[in-house]
């Protein structure tokens, strides 16, 4: 069976309800703010995080109202920091598509993503859980945080492992971290059922990443140029692992470039070359299979066979996907 259809296969009931909530949660009656909606939503991803939670408070329990306006709330949140993202970083493809800022402009998409993330916040209050809304709001704050630590990393032309790890945590790891401890929460899972899931969500966003992060070295269909990252002066997993193995007099001659921002053509694929013959697409794999190990562990513990299939099959998709 295909890896998506046996993610969902456990909620697809619930994930039918969740689409309903979640269309029903943007609509606007506005129909210049309805076409912009409708544009997002066209540009929609695979759900990956409302399906996680699902499946969490699957697994510890009954999915209720609370689970469902949580899970809206989480790809609210998601879909807002994706649109303030492509702003940030100039983007002009999100997912295969053009991104929102390039269809309007950035002051539009700007306000689009507030109206999301003002939307998220309301479905957050109406969990009813003040819990819920207190780790929602951290988040926002939490994923803010990290875009900005990534954007001083950059000015400041800081290249380090533990700095890379610290952005990506925050960025991409805390938000399926909170998704899957909001998910068990939903549902007053036990302490230590809900910090379990906490922990393997972190786990996922982590390996999700470094695996978006290898994407930036390959000529593939995956929705953003070759050479991204390293053009916005983003140095990821697999050239910070190749310029640390690097002769001295190497490293200083990348320093240079990076700490110059001279990102040309040339630099960039130089860089993406050099990445690739060094061990560093290698190095993030080894990454990633140290996380999935440790992903399997706790996914081992889960007592209901459904759910702990499909949470393997995330798993396998998210190490595996090819965009």
């Amino acid at each position: 069976m295909d890896k998506k259809l046996l993610i969902a296969q456990p909620v697809s009931a619930e994930l039918e309800n969740f689409n309903t909530y979640y269309r029903e949660s943007v609509f606007c009656d506005n129909p210049r703010i309805q076409e912009i909606i409708d544009y997002i939503m066209k540009s929609d991803g695979k759900r990956i995080r409302p399906t996680l939670l699902l499946l969490v408070a699957k697994a510890c329990g009954e999915i209720n109202n609370t689970t469902y306006n949580a899970a809206v709330t989480i790809e609210l949140l998601h879909t807002a920091s994706l649109i303030h993202d492509d702003v940030v970083d100039e983007s002009k493809m999100r997912r295969g598509l053009a991104s929102l800022n390039a269809i309007y402009d950035n002051k539009m998409a700007v306000l689009a993503g507030d109206f999301f993330l003002s939307t998220a916040l309301i479905k957050s209050v109406l969990t009813g859980d003040m819990d819920i809304i207190t780790i929602v709001s951290d988040l926002g704050r939490t994923l803010a945080e990290g875009e900005l630590n990534q954007l001083s990393l950059v000015k400041e032309a800081i290249i380090n492992e533990e700095e890379y790890f610290e952005v990506i945590k925050k960025k991409t790891a805390s938000l399926l971290s909170s998704c899957m401890r909001i998910g068990a929460m939903s549902v007053n899972a036990s302490e230590e059922d809900i910090e379990k899931f906490a922990r393997l969500g972190e786990i996922l966003g982590i390996c999700f990443q470094i695996r978006d992060d290898i994407f930036d070295y390959f000529t593939n269909n995956v929705g953003k140029p070759t050479g991204n990252d390293i053009r916005e002066g983003k140095i990821t997993l697999p050239l910070l692992y190749a310029i640390k193995q690097s002769p001295k007099e190497k490293q200083d001659y990348f320093y240079k470039i990076i700490t110059d921002s001279d990102f040309s053509d040339e630099n960039i694929e130089m860089f993406i070359s050099y990445a690739k013959d060094n061990g560093g697409i290698e190095y993030a794999y080894s990454k990633i299979e140290i996380y999935k190990q440790q992903a399997q562990k706790i996914i081992e513990t889960i007592d209901n066979e459904q759910i702990r299939n499909a949470l393997f099959a995330a798993l396998d998709y998210i190490v595996e996907r090819a965009y």
